[in-house]
């Protein structure tokens, strides 16, 4: 259930930092209030799954999941460069999340 936990809490984190970039510095109401309750739930569904899980793989795959959803989804909907390098480190945090959960006894 804590892996679970933590996908979910990542998925959530790659919504709210795209969804801080509509804020405009928090200067937008909706788009503001929106992104401080998705930081709030992905914190709080880390928070659980690290109950069980170890803290260094639980921080690590939910940063990872995070970085690499937030970078994928920027080049496909918001325009950004997608590169090969760009793709190449992407597929490196992607195999450093497999691996991390891979080696967490869990």
């Amino acid at each position: 259930m804590a892996w679970i936990l933590l996908v979910v809490a990542g998925v959530i984190e790659v919504a709210w930092s795209i969804g801080m970039k509509f804020t405009e510095g928090f200067t937008r109401l909706w788009p503001s209030v929106f992104t401080i309750i998705g930081i709030a739930a992905s914190m709080a569904l880390l928070a659980q799954a690290a109950k069980t899980l170890p803290i260094g793989t639980a921080y690590g795959v939910w940063v990872g999941i995070g970085a690499a959803g937030a970078a994928i989804v920027g080049m496909l909907a918001l325009g950004e460069p997608a590169t090969a390098a760009r793709i190449f480190f992407i597929a490196l945090l992607l195999v450093a999340v497999v691996g991390l959960k891979a080696t967490s006894g869990h």
